[in-house]
């Protein structure tokens, strides 16, 4: 099946899902609704996980060459029609609920009370109040009553936390106290059930982390300024990690919202043939319900990771204070104020300036900076302020950036790119180590020691509705190569350079660059010396660097076209005059003389 088909399968299946599950929205609003739809496609995801792997268990166990074969003589042999005795069925059933065998593929274990199949065929009989039998860890039946459907999907959620130490605390169990009508959640639990897991190209764990991603897109929408918190648009996502690439390493993002970040690094490593295995994910979030997002949207993809021990603040309680990691990425808050409460003025993470109180952007660069190990990239979102302002200090924080040569890059993005702002926002690339060296991606890297690139993005991109504008693969894919030719050795020719493979290859033929060489290019981007920086009083205003797009020659002399201009902007002027002259006899017309 060709990609083209694959993304109008899932394009189609988003649609009619979040068309259906908005209709149930009811009296909710988005914040509370989230959470009450998300919890249950995760709930729908490791269900369905789990069945797969019984049905893969099942064919293992009747295949007389797998290691997990079952003989069925050993257990009162086959019916006369091939199926299975009652004995050899019951044996089967017995080593399904065997839970080594969902852990070693890593897949979590679901008891029987939080399986799908259980919730769909008794959230209307609990509808008021019904008594059920569920079977307990030892397969025993026991009876428990359940007083609406709300508490049967917290009553799964508690069963898969308790048999499940990675999730402890993870899961909203709030479904008991959501102020939605019964039926309603009924209607969206049968609603998730209709997400399609049999695709010819797609698995299960493909198409749940496509519907898992577009809701929160959708919500982060429905939410506005909210719900952007917690989002970060996927083009500004996948453009930072493929700038960075995050192949092997330590990954931390200390204002994490949802996880985009590792979920795009994740892919990004795939798409690349990279190996999940050789990344660590690291990662802290205030915020309580966002912080079970992210858990949970890394469990919907197997991803391991560590996200504290608690959601908590990145100033007052750092989570991993001595990670030193190899790739930092966020996107905080922008301009946030009054963050410093309970933080010392003397904190270890203000190595080049104390930020003001009034903003926390130097703030987070820092802290990302204190945790970024020696050979270590920062990719970080800021309001477009943070590249100039010199109010309360922050100048001096600049100045102390760019002398201690921290800064690689500056991106500056065009505007209406995020649903929870419309203030400019530009891209910080910061490394320890501008050296020549190997990167994690294999990339020989040349010495950039005293230059930052500057890059203007601003007429990228194209509206995607009335109000968002996007990234297409190809304004990526310009930016992120723009920035990769910049770095690599290979992909580096300076003037001196340039000059000796023009005379080369007017002599031999023989480019001695590679074909594209980086090269500066008016109104897109600028290689520029610390030295020159300075002079700019430390500003780093890509604008301010690049300088205007070349506009093309017309072929037309410049005294011709000034006559001519001329002549038409003195038509314009009789045709204005003209019509001046009407305007003020229709008034008079009406008794308006002036």
């Amino acid at each position: 099946m060709t990609d083209t088909e694959e993304q109008k399968f899932l394009t189609d299946l988003e649609k009619k899902l979040w068309t259906a599950a908005d209709k149930l929205r009811s009296t909710l609003d988005a914040s509370q609704y989230k959470h009450a739809v998300l919890g249950l496609v995760f709930l729908k995801y490791v269900s369905d996980s789990f069945k797969i792997r019984q049905d893969e268990l099942i064919k293992s166990f009747q295949d007389p060459a797998s290691d997990y074969y079952l003989d069925p003589d050993d257990f009162g042999g086959l019916k006369e029609n091939g199926e299975p005795s009652d004995e050899y069925q019951t044996e089967i059933n017995i080593e399904l609920e065997q839970r080594d065998y969902y852990l070693e593929t890593n897949v979590f274990w679901v008891p029987a009370q939080a399986r799908w199949s259980f919730l769909q065929n008794n959230n209307k009989a609990v509808i008021g109040g019904a008594e059920l039998t569920i079977a307990d860890a030892a397969g025993n039946e026991i009876k428990k009553k359940i007083s609406s459907i709300g508490h049967l999907i917290d009553n799964a959620l508690d069963a898969i936390e308790a048999d499940n130490s990675k999730l402890k605390g993870v899961l909203n169990k709030h479904y008991t106290r959501l102020q939605i009508d019964q039926a309603k959640l009924g209607e969206l639990i049968d609603l998730i059930a209709t997400i399609p897991f049999t695709h010819a190209s797609l698995n299960a764990k493909d198409i749940l982390g496509h519907v898992y991603e577009y809701m929160l897109g959708q919500f982060a929408l429905a939410e506005g300024k909210k719900g952007g918190q917690f989002y970060t648009p996927k083009s500004i996502v996948t453009l930072i990690v493929q700038m960075l690439e995050p192949f092997k390493g330590r990954v931390y993002d200390p204002a994490m919202g949802s996880g985009g970040f590792f979920v795009q690094s994740e892919h990004f490593i795939r798409e690349h043939q990279g190996k999940i295995g050789e990344v660590s994910i690291y990662g802290q979030e205030y915020n309580h319900a966002t912080w079970q997002l992210a858990a949970m949207n890394m469990a919907i993809r197997g991803i391991d990771f560590n996200f504290g021990k608690e959601p908590a603040s990145t100033y007052t309680n750092d989570q991993h204070p001595d990670l030193r990691a190899d790739f930092v990425m966020a996107n905080p808050p922008f301009n946030m104020k009054e963050w410093d409460t309970g933080v010392s003025d003397d904190d270890p993470r203000w190595t080049y300036g104390k930020p003001p109180s009034g903003n926390a952007n130097f703030a987070w660069l820092q802290h990302m900076l204190h945790h970024t190990a020696p050979n270590g990239s920062v990719g970080l979102l800021l309001a477009n302020g943070s590249m100039s302002s010199n109010t309360n200090n922050e100048g001096s924080i600049r100045k102390a950036l760019i002398e201690n040569d921290l800064i690689e890059c500056m991106v500056a993005l065009p505007g209406q790119l995020f649903t929870n702002t419309q203030i400019p926002a530009c891209i910080w690339f910061l490394t320890k180590n501008k050296g020549q060296r190997t990167s994690a991606s294999g990339r020989t890297l040349r010495d950039r020691k005293g230059e930052i690139l500057f890059i203007d993005a601003r007429n990228l991109g194209y509206m995607r509705d009335r109000v968002l504008r996007d990234f297409t693969e190809d304004d990526l894919e310009q930016i992120t190569s723009t920035f990769h030719k910049w770095q690599d050795q290979d992909g580096y020719c300076d003037e001196a350079v340039m000059a000796y493979a023009k005379r080369e290859s007017e002599e031999t033929g023989i480019d001695i660059c590679p074909e594209p060489p980086y090269q500066d290019i008016a109104g897109f981007c600028k290689t520029t010396k610390l030295a020159d920086i300075a002079k700019h009083d430390f500003v780093l205003t890509p604008g301010r660097y690049v300088g205007a797009e070349a506009q093309e020659d017309d072929g037309e002399p410049f005294a011709e076209k000034m006559a001519r201009l001329t002549a038409q902007l003195s038509d314009q002027f009789a045709e204005s005059a003209k019509l001046e002259a009407e305007i003020k006899k229709n008034l008079a017309g009406l008794g308006y003389d002036f």
